[in-house]
């Protein structure tokens, strides 16, 4: 097998287990079961046209944050991700083409922490999040996401 099937191989599609919307900045996020992601993000977030229009994180890495700070996985809404999926290495489907429910993204580029994460989590949040905290994407064609979606490479 070449590097490039390895590359472009994935074992199973992973699943959208939470989705959040960030009305304004520094306000509580308004969970929900379903969204409607348009050309812009999803309808209701506070979200910017562009390769950051959509924000993911793996459910997996919710933990591995949490060990870094001595404690369980750290809730969702903390980090302020739009979408956390379950299931399938979202490092992995960079630059791919991903159907994400009805919607196809394109994973663009990293989501670096900001400043916010000592203040939400505490001295070393920063670090703790850092290589752990999601992908950003562009939308490619809108459409509905709802818990339990699935997420797989388009190609």
């Amino acid at each position: 097998m070449s590097l490039k099937d390895l590359i472009s191989g994935w074992a199973q599609p992973g699943h959208i287990d939470w989705i959040g919307l960030r009305p304004e900045r520094r306000v509580e996020m308004e969970i929900v079961d379903t969204a409607m992601i348009s050309a812009d993000g999803l309808d209701g977030d506070r979200s910017r046209a562009g390769k950051r229009a959509v924000t993911l994180i793996q459910r997996e890495h919710l933990a591995a944050i949490g060990s870094y700070l001595g404690e369980g996985p750290i809730a969702p809404d903390i980090l302020r991700r739009n979408l956390v999926v379950s299931g399938i290495n979202l490092a992995a489907l960079k630059g791919r083409e991903v159907q994400v429910g009805e919607a196809i993204l394109r994973f663009t580029v990293i989501c670096a922490p900001c400043s916010r994460m000592e203040e939400a989590l505490g001295k070393g949040g920063y670090s703790a999040v850092r290589g752990h905290g999601g992908w950003c994407a562009e939308v490619v064609r809108p459409g509905r996401v709802a818990l339990g979606d699935p997420v797989q490479p388009v190609d």
